[in-house]
């Protein structure tokens, strides 16, 4: 006889934000261990997701200079 397994309701983390400026790239390993425990024939499966969103920013800036005396001259 074959039961189907209980599904538990999701749990959501907070949604995680990143800036990448795009100066230099950096891998960062993360490790997640798994623990499984086995009781009375029941097995919890923690199911993670991680959904992403982008943004894209694009900065501007100005420089002003006082270069004094008469302005350039035509050729």
């Amino acid at each position: 006889m074959h039961c189907r397994p209980n599904m538990m309701a999701p749990i959501v983390h907070p949604t995680k934000c990143c800036v990448n400026n795009n100066y230099s790239t950096t891998i960062v390993p993360h490790i997640h261990p798994t623990h499984t425990t086995n009781v009375n024939h029941q097995m919890y499966k923690h199911m993670h997701y991680y959904p992403q969103t982008q943004s894209v920013a694009n900065e501007t800036y100005h420089q002003h200079f006082n270069c004094g005396g008469p302005g350039p001259m035509p050729r």
